[in-house]
Formats: structure tokens, C-alpha cells, sequence
């Protein structure tokens, strides 16, 4: 029953979701299902994007949902925690997103990993779980899913990759009614999948810790109006942690 209340719970936060979208520096919109806005997220078909230069000294491509398209920012184009990390991109770099608010992996294995491996990345971050956890998706399932994205992308380019992890969202506000010992399990659950996934490939793939110290992410100041989505301040906080990541990595960023 305390799974039951959980999920329950989940159904209660659909006012908080933002608008549906992605991102669109670099890619046409799409109609996805808005992120927490149903638990069965509506698949969206994305429209091919552009490819960057092939001679880029650095090739950055972002996959992942809401948060990763800036919905929460007060302009998600600039705003996203990939478009901050682009920023920091050498001259030349290249950033392509191909996110897609309301992404499972599942939907992202079959949407935006081909695009993905189509733009010849040298580095692809990938953030993708929430949404997955508000569709009641198995880690069992989750683990299939991740780790079909991961290998693609292992296989299908030479790219470093750097998958963030699950913070501890139990003081998000748009969870204020959920079970908070059955949504510990699930992160906990969750974020022992994304290791176990980059283990595998671990000369290739870095995990990017999202969970420890996450009080900061889910503040009030780091939450944005919606209660759910990352505020301006977040999306710098996650920006922050990844290009870390990828400096410890070998990524050239400055």
C-alpha cells in the first residue's frame, strides 16, 4: 500500500508540470506530453537536426527531458543547464540538443538516440529518470532502457559520456504528498542502475553525481515556481556539476 499512496501521490503534481517542448537553439519543436503531466508519457517524434561540423574540436550533443530543454528557466533556449555548459565550449565546440520535455528512456532509446549518434558527438550528457519514475517504470525496465541508450552511444560514436544521476527529491515541492520512504527506495534503486550501467564502460562513461549534497538542487531558490522544475539558479547548480565532470574528464572546457 505504501507504493500505492507513492504513485497516488504523483497523480496530485500534474498542475505543477510545465508547458510541453524542446529545445530549440538547435532543433524544431515537438509536442511531447509535458513531463509530470500524465504517467504515461505521450510518445514525440522529433525532427532531425542539424549536424555540427565535423572538424569541431568539440562535439556536444545533450539528451534527456524537460530539464534538459529549460523548462523552469526564464529562458529556456539560454537557460538550460546544457545551453550553460555549451557556453563553456572552446572555440569551435559545437552543442546540439535533442532533448524532449516528458522523455522516458524508453521514448529517448527510440527518439533521440539515433539523432544523437547522427551528430558524430565527442561528448553527449544524458539525464534521464524522473520522468521515468512518475510512469511507475520498474528499475528492471529503466535498466534496459539506460543501458540500451548508453551502449548505442558507445558503439555508434567515439564520444566521452556523462550520465547524471537522481538527487534526493523528497523536498521538491511537487512531491510534498507522496510517500517519501517508497520515493527514497525508487532514487536509491535508480541511481544503483545508472551505476552499475556506466561500470560497464567505464573508460567511456562517467557517472555525474547529482545525488550527494542535493539539498542545494532542491531548495526553494532552486526550484522554480512550478514546484517541480528547476528555477535559473538550479539549471546553474546542475550546469555546474556536469562541466565539472567533464573537465575531471578530459573535456576541454573552459
Amino acid at each position: 500500500m505504501r507504493h500505492a499512496g507513492f504513485f497516488l501521490a504523483l497523480a496530485t503534481i500534474v498542475a505543477c508540470s510545465g508547458p510541453t517542448s524542446r529545445a530549440t537553439t538547435t532543433t524544431p519543436a515537438a509536442t511531447p506530453s509535458p513531463t509530470i503531466a500524465t504517467l504515461t508519457p505521450t510518445p514525440a517524434t522529433p525532427s532531425p537536426t542539424p549536424t555540427p561540423s565535423p572538424g569541431a574540436i568539440v562535439r556536444y550533443v545533450a539528451i534527456g527531458a524537460s530539464d534538459t530543454v529549460g523548462v523552469g528557466a526564464a529562458d529556456p533556449t539560454s537557460g538550460s543547464w546544457p545551453a550553460r555548459v555549451a557556453r563553456l565550449l572552446p572555440p569551435g565546440g559545437a552543442y546540439v540538443n535533442v532533448g524532449v520535455s516528458g522523455s522516458t528512456a524508453s521514448q529517448a532509446r527510440a527518439q533521440q538516440l539515433p539523432s544523437a549518434v547522427a551528430q558524430r558527438p565527442t561528448v553527449v550528457s544524458l539525464w534521464l529518470a524522473v520522468n521515468d519514475i512518475n510512469a511507475q517504470v520498474t528499475p528492471q525496465a529503466y535498466a534496459s532502457d539506460l543501458g540500451a541508450i548508453v551502449d548505442g552511444l558507445v558503439t555508434g560514436t567515439q564520444a566521452k559520456i556523462f550520465v547524471g544521476n537522481v538527487p534526493d527529491l523528497r523536498p521538491v515541492p511537487a512531491y510534498a504528498q507522496a510517500d517519501k520512504n517508497a520515493l527514497f527506495a525508487l532514487i536509491i534503486a535508480y541511481n544503483d542502475v545508472i551505476a552499475r550501467v556506466a561500470a560497464r564502460t567505464s573508460e567511456r562513461v562517467v557517472v555525474v553525481d547529482l545525488y550527494t549534497g542535493s539539498a542545494p538542487l532542491v531548495s526553494e531558490m532552486t526550484v522554480s515556481p512550478d514546484g517541480f522544475h528547476p528555477s535559473d539558479a538550479g539549471y546553474q547548480l546542475i550546469a555546474d556539476r556536469f562541466s565539472a565532470a567533464m573537465k575531471r574528464g578530459g573535456v576541454p572546457l573552459r
